[in-house]
């Protein structure tokens, strides 16, 4: 088994209790390494290995209860988009009656990070992700203030904005290595599956439809499938973009590890993930930071601080507080958030 640095464990959850040579308990297993643990080990000279932490994502698990209700929503979906590849229909008041209203009541900014902790991808990335993009997304669209009539269609929109991957193989959607060229435009057109899906469904609009074609699509022209530009893309499919993006990054795939819940935030902001659309993008950044403020985080150098202030102008960098010290981060772009408490 292959030792491991320090810095590499922190913010990790580990996975044993560790004793000192006295048979004194160090740290009990599951806790999530800090830098002040990392001191403790190196005064006792304990000895990593890989087996020893395990990645958590970008937050903290949520209570038992939120993780178990949220469970349920994901096995409702879970069964709706079994029936959606199994007949290709989508059983549409299904959906409105058993799910948009859990939608709801999941989303409000007090339970954000909750909600966040509990759809992290587990073996279920594909329901766990169509719930959060679509939670994701109606914050965003109130927000922006949409009328109750335009928040249940782009809440219905999320949640179908991948429904076109039912009818894509699920080992090639979850293929650990990198895709062949083929494989990544069978992929890409599940967009274009979805859109049909949608279009062939009573109930439905044809706005709707659009977000599953267009959801990939960048403001640059960079998009996908059919590269359009800017307004040409409806601006329900913005809104789902940037919710797409920042679920798909903050979560643990077949292929890769969670992206830090900051770094995400940070790339949107500096527009590494293609042209999404600045406006939107930068509501949900400054609303997402917003919501952190007094929350207790953990660095990218292994402190533990709370965010105290969070400028407008640059939300990505707040004031944080570590004890009885002030950490500018705008000041010192060495370090980072690494996880929310």
């Amino acid at each position: 088994m292959e030792k491991i640095d320090f810095q590499y464990a922190i913010g990790k959850r580990i996975n044993r209790d560790i004793f000192s040579d006295r048979g004194v308990l160090l740290l009990s297993s599951s806790m999530i390494i800090t830098n002040e643990h990392v001191q403790l080990l190196e005064k006792h000279k304990i000895i990593l290995v890989s087996q020893d932490v395990t990645p958590v994502g970008p937050y903290i698990e949520a209570s038992p209860q939120y993780s178990k209700f949220m469970d349920e929503i994901v096995q409702t979906v879970r069964q709706i988009f079994e029936e959606i590849r199994e007949t290709r229909n989508i059983p549409l008041a299904s959906l409105r009656k058993d799910v948009i209203p859990m939608i709801y009541e999941v989303t409000n900014e007090e339970s954000l990070f909750s909600l966040f902790a509990t759809l992290q991808a587990k073996d279920d990335y594909t329901y766990r992700h169509n719930i959060a993009v679509g939670s994701i997304s109606t914050l965003i669209g109130t927000w922006m203030g949409l009328e109750q009539k335009e928040l249940l269609q782009l809440t219905t929109a999320a949640l179908l904005h991948d429904v076109g991957k039912m009818l894509i193989p699920q080992d090639l959607l979850n293929k650990p290595s990198k895709l062949t060229k083929e494989e990544f435009a069978l992929i890409k057109n599940h967009t274009v599956l979805g859109y049909e899906i949608i279009k062939e469904t009573i109930g439905t609009s044809h706005r709707v439809a659009l977000v599953a074609l267009q959801h990939h699509e960048r403001m640059d022209g960079n998009g996908y499938p059919f590269g359009i530009k800017k307004e040409k893309i409806d601006l329900f499919s913005r809104i789902v973009s940037v919710a797409d993006v920042f679920h798909a990054m903050t979560s643990k795939r077949s292929y890769r590890d969670p992206s830090p819940f900051y770094e995400v935030l940070f790339q949107m902001e500096k527009d590494t993930f293609g042209s999404l659309d600045p406006t939107i993008t930068r509501l949900f950044i400054r609303k997402m930071m917003d919501c952190l403020i007094g929350s207790k985080i953990i660095l990218t150098d292994g402190r533990e601080g709370k965010i105290i202030l969070v400028p407008t102008h640059d939300p990505t960098h707040p004031l944080i507080q570590v004890g009885n010290e002030f950490v500018d981060l705008s000041r010192d772009l060495s370090i980072r958030i690494n996880k929310i408490l």
